[in-house]
């Protein structure tokens, strides 16, 4: 590791941490650290995805729902991932723009809001409308992932500029590591509803496809966005009133909307030219990410499902290869805690092992695909070389690159860089789950 870090430690002249004199400016404006803050952020990284994995939670449900349309069923999910990412990346792209002015809290607080009402919406038509047409149904469905795609967009931009206005790398962890528990305890959820229930039950489908499974599923998105809102609330009020001691102590009289007026504004190509390899690292390494669950819906366990463990069957093996891979990605981005695994004075090395990644894709079509045979007959192969690994590296890489864009950039340019990074985290995920298509 110290001889990668020598390879890559020279940098353009641009890119030299801030030094001398304004080294004092810069640990003034740097937050002491706090558990308590560190945990909402941690919260906030939950709800931020938590959203998006009830919604391939809830797939076997919308699947009976679509059942009397052929064509909506095959394309629903497509569908979904299409309007997601598209109305994401536009509401990156414009948020992104709006700098002069924008009140980032409001934003998450809306967002968590708008989460809040979404999902109330969707677990009462779980029980409630029962009649609609499929079609109508699925109206209904894409209007309700283009609201939660908007409160991505809206939360990925706020708390990620808010952030990395506190100047420590330790809450951008926070973040991403509840990002990854959002993708964990998902797959826990259904490995347990698949195992809990009868053969029979399991064999038909009954117990995913149930509108209790459902209604559980949405209105869990519900309470977690809620409770998120309760917390962030919490945290804008004491930090609110943190500043105004501070102010007092400076003899600082500066009211907020003053403060938002004079923020600086710092144009895209101004800090592309100061963060293009951590740019592109997050990029590289969330569009090539994006390909494992085109390939973990598809391979299944070498055992045959008929005189093995029903976690080898595919209605709990396949959940138990996104639980592995998301185990990995949690374990990566906790990684990045610890200082000698700090590489985010690197930025090259980033990008270079961020595009390093697309070995793993080979090594999936090793695997046992659709159960035509495995290369490498092992499910240890499949799940701890493959899965817990690509899943390590994805979790480790994005953490690093996000959490290193406060060190390139003056103070008050990183609010502007946070929301920079989310852009680029978000346009990377978009062009992955495009080119995933193709993989399939």
């Amino acid at each position: 590791m110290d001889r990668l870090r020598r390879l890559f430690r020279s940098e353009p002249p641009a890119y030299e941490p801030i030094e001398g004199g304004e080294q004092g400016d810069e640990a003034q404006n740097e937050e002491k650290f706090s558990w308590i803050e560190y945990s909402i952020f941690f919260l906030l990284g939950i709800a931020m995805l938590w959203a998006w994995n009830m919604f391939l939670a809830a797939a076997p449900y919308f699947q009976h729902r679509f059942a009397s349309s052929e064509w909506i069923l095959t394309h629903f999910q497509s569908a979904i991932t299409s309007v997601s990412c598209v109305t994401n990346l536009g509401s990156m792209i414009v948020l992104t723009k709006l700098q002069s002015g924008a009140s980032y809290p409001k934003r998450i607080a809306a967002a968590l809001l708008l989460n809040t009402i979404t999902f109330t919406l969707l677990a009462i038509s779980t029980t409630s409308f029962r009649s609609v047409t499929a079609g109508g149904y699925f109206g209904f469905l894409l209007t309700m992932v283009c609201a939660t795609s908007l409160s991505t967009g809206l939360s990925q931009n706020g708390v990620f500029a808010y952030v990395t206005g506190f100047g420590r790398g330790e809450y951008t962890q926070a973040i991403m590591a509840g990002q990854a528990v959002a993708g964990v305890l998902p797959c826990v959820a259904q490995i347990v509803s698949v195992l809990s229930v009868s053969q029979e039950a399991a064999e038909d489908g009954s117990a995913q496809e149930s509108p209790k499974s459902a209604f559980a599923y949405f209105l869990t998105a519900t309470g977690i966005s809620s409770i998120s809102f309760v917390a962030f609330m919490y945290f804008v009020e004491r930090h609110r009133k943190q500043r105004q001691l501070k102010r007092v102590v400076e003899d600082i009289h500066e009211a907020e909307g003053e403060e938002q007026a004079e923020r600086k504004v710092v144009g895209l190509w101004s800090l592309f030219k100061k963060l293009h390899w951590n740019a592109g690292a997050v990029f590289m390494c969330f569009a090539v990410t994006m390909v494992f669950p085109v390939f973990t819906q598809a391979i299944l366990s070498v055992r045959d499902p008929e005189h093995s463990s029903r976690i080898f069957q595919p209605a709990s093996f396949i959940p138990l290869g996104f639980l592995v891979w998301n185990i990995g990605d949690l374990i990566g981005r906790l990684l990045t805690l610890h200082p000698r695994l700090k590489i985010l004075h690197y930025p090259r090395m980033l990008f270079v092992f961020s595009i390093a990644r697309v070995i793993f894709i080979p090594l999936y079509l090793l695997c046992n695909m659709y159960g035509k045979g495995a290369v490498i007959s092992s499910d240890f192969f499949y799940l701890v070389v493959v899965q817990l690994f690509f899943g390590l590296s994805n979790g480790y890489l994005g953490s690093s690159c996000m959490m290193s864009a406060g060190e390139w950039v003056e103070v008050e340019e990183r609010e502007a860089a946070g929301g920079f990074m989310g852009l680029f985290l978000v346009a990377g995920l978009t062009v992955g789950s495009l080119l995933s298509f193709l993989a399939a």
